[in-house]
């Protein structure tokens, strides 16, 4: 045998796997060295080459799982070179599962497995060998460690993780869209054979859906399939190994797979035309009926929008959407009139709100139907002519006086004859009545303004057929004021002066009040009721000062002084004034215009001392107020039937605008009399000499 042919059998013998007899050959060799084998190889040139082989070690055994012989499975054979077969050598064995699952014989070397051996629970062991000398315990070999690899053999099926998948996929797909995937293992060994090589195949849900062989990937595989007509599918898928070949083991799953819904179907009125009834006194926003278009989809796909597109009854009715159970609700939107009109009809459309736009082509996706509406008649109360009412009267009218007339009548076809009454609750001292048949309000006592304002009634309005229909109204009457009232003081005055008093010393201020509520607001003119010359009173409009008369004489007499009394209501004053025929002791324009006063003049009537020149203003214009109130006055004087058939002194009183000197009046001054200077009164002329004596006394008030 030459040397190419031993090292290709050797070769071959290394590479193919030995089940009968494996053996380990153990040599006496030194660990760190190799066994080097070497041969001659020539070359073309005719030199030999030397080559180098490497020492091969036999370190692995293999055995096939599941053995089901009765005696122990042979796995191999242990042998040193150094065993002369005389039993002196003993062989030893560790490492995973010696001496349980693995057993040797120390004599011969032979190894066999004690049971049967599943490849998934371990693939290999790994086990140490050993020969040594029986009588000296020593080792003539050093130990040498190999593995004995498990052969697998084709003993598990396939398996899902989960016995039943759920899974969904949107209706009306295309062919070919991906459900779900689904994966088995097998827990035989991959590398070795087909053993774990799955193939996928469809058992069940043919022909709506397929299943890739390789990957398990579930696929639709009809187009349009429609959940409307079928929901639900279940699906078995089988996995297989050996590539699916024959004599390969197999499991299944099952895969149930749900169509969900997409919005492939438009709203559906049931029917072309609806009836409702309504009663007309139904108030605004009663529903009085709804209507509903079915939808095949479900959730928002089924979602519709309810609206009145046309109709005569737009303006009369609405309609509102409810969306749990997807109605239109039709309500009343103005109030309904049998008499008016008795039937109503409305163009109702229901719309989807969320259209796909994959579906525009199955469209349109929305429905319309007509409503008729009619009214139903009903028995209303009277209606008056206002939602109220307001009179007004003067509180001096006589008993029985009609102040006002409330109208009512009945909005029924019947127009039923109509009853009024007052509410008694709203007059309880009965001061009003109404005529029953007509509605006029009139007065049953007398009205008094200062007792009560206002009264609040209510007038009842009842069907004389049906007295249990009726109406109410409210009627506001408003006393007007007369002057019926005479003045009164505010409170009782008892008043004391000191004899000694000075002339002009304010000794008292009196207001009166008065019940009446004239429109320009109260005024008052005082003056005293008997004639006493030790007094006299200044007229303010509302309050009156009384003061002490003056009782000495003064400087400046008089040019005209008369004392001759025509009647008694005639007295003498030691004022400024010089009668009718005096037009320059005081110009009036002062009150039409205090800001701007005429040139002033010297007096007719009494004796200058000096000569005052007077400062230059404007002359003020005519005021029509001032000259309109002293017309008034008079033309009141003129037609009053109390006044006395001869001629009388008037004193009126009329404030104008502001003064240019402001306020002359001690009554708002912090202070007391004594505390101010008034001696600036003489600065301003003769016509404030008077006041300037009042107010300028200096301590004499004081003493006083």
């Amino acid at each position: 045998m030459t040397v190419y042919q031993f090292l290709l059998l050797f070769l071959l013998w290394v590479c193919l796997p030995h089940f009968s007899s494996p053996e380990i050959m153990f040599r006496r060799t030194p660990v760190p060295q190799k066994r080097i084998l070497g041969a001659r190889v020539p070359r073309s040139d005719g030199k030999i080459l030397h080559r180098q082989k490497r020492g091969w070690m036999w370190n692995q055994f293999f055995l096939l799982e599941e053995y089901t012989g009765s005696d122990y499975q042979y796995v191999g054979k242990l042998h040193s070179d150094q065993d002369k077969g005389d039993g002196s050598l003993k062989y030893i064995l560790s490492g995973d599962g010696a001496g349980t699952l693995f057993i040797i014989d120390e004599k011969t070397g032979d190894i066999h497995a004690t049971r049967r051996i599943d490849r998934e629970e371990k693939a290999f062991y790994t086990l140490r060998a050993q020969a040594i000398n029986r009588r000296t315990l020593r080792p003539v070999e050093p130990e040498s460690e190999f593995v004995i690899k498990i052969h697998d053999i084709n003993d598990n099926e396939p398996t899902f993780p989960e016995e039943i998948y759920t899974a969904s996929v949107p209706e009306m797909s295309v062919v070919g869209t991906s459900v779900v995937q689904v994966t088995a293992t097998d827990a035989d060994d991959p590398s070795y054979g087909n053993s774990a090589r799955v193939i996928y195949s469809i058992l069940q849900g043919q022909p709506y859906f397929s299943v890739e062989p390789e990957t398990g990937i579930i696929r639709t595989a009809l187009p349009n399939m429609n959940r409307e007509n079928r929901e639900q599918y279940q699906v078995v898928i089988q996995a297989k190994d050996m590539g699916g070949q024959m004599g390969g083991l197999s499991g299944t799953t099952t895969v149930n797979i749900t169509l969900t819904d997409v919005n492939d179907n438009p709203p559906r009125f049931p029917q072309n035309t609806i009836h409702l009834r309504v009663l007309e006194s139904s108030p605004v926003g009663t529903a009085i009926g709804s209507v509903k278009a079915t939808d095949a989809d479900t959730g928002k796909n089924a979602e519709v929008e309810y609206r009145i597109i046309d109709g005569d009854g737009t303006d009369m009715f609405d309609i509102i959407t409810e969306k749990d159970m997807q109605e239109g609700i039709i309500t009343v939107k103005k109030p309904l009139d049998y008499e008016s009109r008795r039937l109503y009809t409305l163009k109702v459309e229901a719309e989807n709100t969320h259209v796909d736009p994959r579906f525009y082509y199955l469209g349109p996706f929305k429905d319309t139907t007509i409503v008729k509406i009619s009214i139903e008649d009903v028995d209303e109360p009277p209606v008056f002519s206002r939602s109220s009412y307001l009179f007004e009267v003067h509180e001096d009218i006589e008993v029985g006086t009609i102040i006002g007339t409330v109208m009512a009548r009945d909005p029924d076809s019947t127009s039923s004859p109509i009853r009024f009454s007052l509410d008694r609750h709203t007059d309880l001292d009965r001061i009003f009545n109404i005529h029953s048949g007509n509605g006029s309000l009139y007065t049953s006592k007398p009205l008094d303004r200062e007792l009560s304002q206002w009264h609040n009634l209510t007038v009842i309005a009842a069907e004389i057929n049906n007295p249990k229909e009726m109406t109410r109204v409210a009627v506001f009457v408003r006393i007007l004021d007369v002057n019926d009232n005479a003045p009164q003081f505010a409170v009782f005055y008892d008043t004391f002066v000191c004899e000694n008093a000075r002339p002009g010393q304010l000794i008292q201020t009196i207001s009166a009040v008065d019940k009446d509520d004239p429109l320009g607001g109260q005024k008052f003119f005082f003056s005293l009721a008997a004639v006493n010359p030790n007094f006299t009173v200044q007229d303010n409009e509302v309050i009156v000062v009384l003061f002490a008369a003056l009782k000495r004489q003064r400087k400046k007499e008089p040019l005209i002084l008369s004392k001759e009394d025509i009647r008694d209501n005639i007295v003498s004053y030691n004022d400024e004034g010089g009668g009718e025929e005096d037009t320059q002791a005081f110009d009036i324009g002062t009150l039409r215009n205090p800001a701007a006063i005429e040139e002033k003049k010297l007096r007719r009537d009494i004796i200058p001392e000096t000569l005052f020149i007077p400062r230059r203003t404007p002359t003020a214009p005519d005021n029509a107020d001032v000259r309109d109130f002293i017309n008034e006055r008079l033309k009141e004087h003129d037609l009053d039937p109390t006044a006395p058939p001869y001629d009388s002194l008037a004193t009126y009183a009329y404030e104008g605008n502001d003064s240019i000197a402001e306020s002359l009046s001690s009554l708002e001054s912090g202070t007391t009399d004594g505390d101010q200077n008034y001696d600036y009164l003489r600065e301003w002329g003769p016509r404030f000499n008077k006041l300037a004596e009042m107010y300028g006394g200096g301590e004499s008030d004081k003493d006083a």
